[in-house]
């Protein structure tokens, strides 16, 4: 449903071809915001632009990890709808090695595309939106892998506690421009990015389920909106409770007292 609360607002999302991105599109587009989609998959991107509406949606082709791509993606949100208030800092790429058994060029791609082009989109966005009344909403996805030390997660993990980290000091920095910073981590979330992953379904949440992008678009929107319009700097799990704590074995079985 049309909640409208999100009306006249410009968003561009990374990673929104699919998955967490592309569920963020529709439901921000439904509420009301005109988005742009930013992926390096042109044929997906193009295909939910398209099925949005041109009155609604742009695709852009963004390498998230190459400045001028992102310089480029900024001048079109502003091109086609006159104004950017939304960045969702979506796009990410998700291996797991233990840190003995990764390799260095690995851990170097995670790091370009994980933490330095929300830096990057950070820094192309922030000048536009300070020319809009209003301020404007970065939302940063993070992780679950962000909040807790994961087996395997080195270099994921490095890349979305650095990410976390560069939220807060956005959060100080643009705050003063009325500018919001947000990070929000997913724990495991059913989409393409993890859909090779072994074990998925029996990740450890106490909600006993692993999560739809729908669950997090929604915490986007809110994030977007003026309902959070005094939230700033802050870390919101969107993991089932997984990263609340360990759960004993008893429970992880599905077994009551």
């Amino acid at each position: 449903m049309d909640t409208g609360n999100l009306a006249g607002r410009v968003a561009l999302i990374t990673g929104g071809a699919r998955g967490m991105g592309e569920a963020a599109a529709r439901l921000l587009a439904a509420r009301g915001a005109r988005v742009v989609i930013g992926d390096v998959r042109e044929e997906q991107g193009e295909a939910v632009a398209a099925s949005l509406g041109a009155r609604v949606a742009r695709f852009v082709a963004l390498d998230v990890a190459d400045a001028a791509s992102w310089d480029a993606a900024v001048a079109t949100a502003v091109d086609a709808f006159g104004r950017l208030d939304v960045l969702v800092n979506n796009a990410a790429i998700y291996t797991t090695s233990p840190i003995v058994d990764e390799d260095p060029a690995q851990l170097e791609r995670i790091l370009r595309i994980d933490l330095i082009g929300p830096f990057l989109g950070i820094r192309a966005a922030a000048p536009v939106m300070r020319r809009t009344a209003g301020g404007g909403s970065i939302v940063n996805i993070s992780s679950q892998a962000g909040l807790q030390g994961i087996w395997g997660h080195g270099a994921y993990g490095a890349a979305k506690w650095g990410l976390r980290g560069l939220t807060k000091t956005a959060a100080l920095e643009l705050g003063p421009e009325g500018i919001r910073v947000n990070s929000v981590h997913p724990g495991a979330i059913a989409t393409p990015m993890i859909a090779h992953v072994e074990g998925k379904e029996h990740a450890a949440a106490p909600l006993g389920r692993i999560g739809e992008p729908e669950e997090v678009a929604r915490l986007v929107a809110f994030l977007a909106s003026d309902e959070a319009s005094y939230l700033s700097g802050a870390e919101l799990a969107v993991d089932g409770g997984a990263s609340a704590g360990r759960m004993p074995a008893f429970e992880q079985r599905g077994t009551t007292r």
